[in-house]
């Protein structure tokens, strides 16, 4: 396990705090959960936009292939 110090904003501090009491849960603990789920939200986000990026590039060998379709259908 790692150790680190880290300095919160009074509001976010005095909030989750607010929060521990009422989940009885520790602070290490609760942070550690935090942490865990925003690292989870932001690989989302992250694999959202390489999604997006790799679709963009397909959707326009698709639209070729399909032109090419259409022309063979033509033929026939």
């Amino acid at each position: 396990m790692k150790n680190i110090s880290l300095k919160l904003q009074d509001r976010v501090f005095q909030e989750a705090e607010e929060l521990l009491k009422q989940l009885k849960v520790s602070r290490n603990s609760y942070i550690n959960q935090a942490i865990e789920h925003y690292n989870e939200l932001q690989k989302r986000k992250l694999l959202a936009q390489q999604l997006k990026k790799e679709s963009a590039m397909v959707a326009e060998n698709s639209m070729e292939v399909l032109k090419e379709f259409e022309q063979i259908e033509d033929e026939i």
